[in-house]
């Protein structure tokens, strides 16, 4: 059984896994996380110890303690994935492939497992993430901008008097609230099919992430496919391509 785990800015994900598919899966807000009462492991209310626990962290110093502190329970060393030079049929082009975040990494490695051809790989998420992958499986580079919450705020909090709130999406706003609504939402699809143009014909978009599914909704023009357990599924690909390294 393996224990994968995704830590995120604004969520954490888990599932455990089989080696064939999900038995379960989880997820709850990084506030709640933190705050868990310590004599209620939430990583092991119905399983023993996992044959392998993997994990991506990109929510800092803070949670990789509690991840420490919660998985201690189990015989298991976890592997806290970083960023690699190549695994699972990815090569990472990035200039320091170690740099590159191990969410985005776990990514890439589902999405080119999910589909055959060239992928462009969005994660919507606190940030969002938009990463080139050729069908070979090279990862060519991605961007990076905030995601929908993140821009509103920056918005309200560098500006004299723009409101902190959520609008609407409409075609030629009429308001503040729905100007500022449309034109984060205008941005984030803007980025995505910028970046879908310099693939294929056959490309597909797959997206994960809270903001996924109302992006894909902008993306009128982009084949889309909402994974929204992408990072997990990365996860435990790793963990059963580890294993079987180990058994070589």
């Amino acid at each position: 059984m393996i224990l994968a785990i995704d830590a995120g800015n604004s969520r954490v994900k888990w599932g455990w896994h089989d080696g064939d598919g999900w038995t379960s899966l989880a997820t709850v807000s990084l506030i709640e996380f933190a705050a868990a009462n310590h004599d209620i492991n939430p990583f092991a209310a119905t399983h023993e110890n996992p044959e392998r626990i993997v994990i991506s962290n990109v929510a800092g110093e803070g949670v990789h303690q509690l991840l420490i502190n919660w998985t201690s329970i189990f015989e298991t060393e976890p592997h806290w994935l970083r960023g690699e030079a190549e695994r699972c049929g990815v090569t990472n082009c990035y200039e320091r492939p170690e740099q590159l975040g191990p969410d985005r990494w776990a990514a890439l490695v589902a999405a080119h497992a999910l589909h055959s051809g060239a992928c462009l790989v969005v994660n919507a998420g606190t940030a969002t993430t938009v990463d080139l992958l050729s069908a070979q499986g090279a990862f060519e580079g991605g961007v990076i901008l905030p995601g929908i919450d993140l821009m509103r705020f920056v918005l309200h909090e560098h500006t004299g008097r723009l409101p902190l709130q959520e609008g609407h999406y409409v075609r030629a706003p009429r308001n503040t609230v729905d100007a500022i609504e449309t034109g984060c939402r205008h941005a984030q699809a803007g980025a995505v099919e910028r970046m879908f143009r310099l693939l294929g014909a056959t490309a597909q978009c797959i997206v994960s992430g809270g903001g996924g599914p109302a992006l894909i909704e902008k993306l009128e023009t982009v084949p889309c496919r909402f994974v929204d357990t992408l990072v997990l599924e990365g996860l435990a690909r790793i963990a059963l391509d580890e294993s079987m390294r180990a058994r070589r």
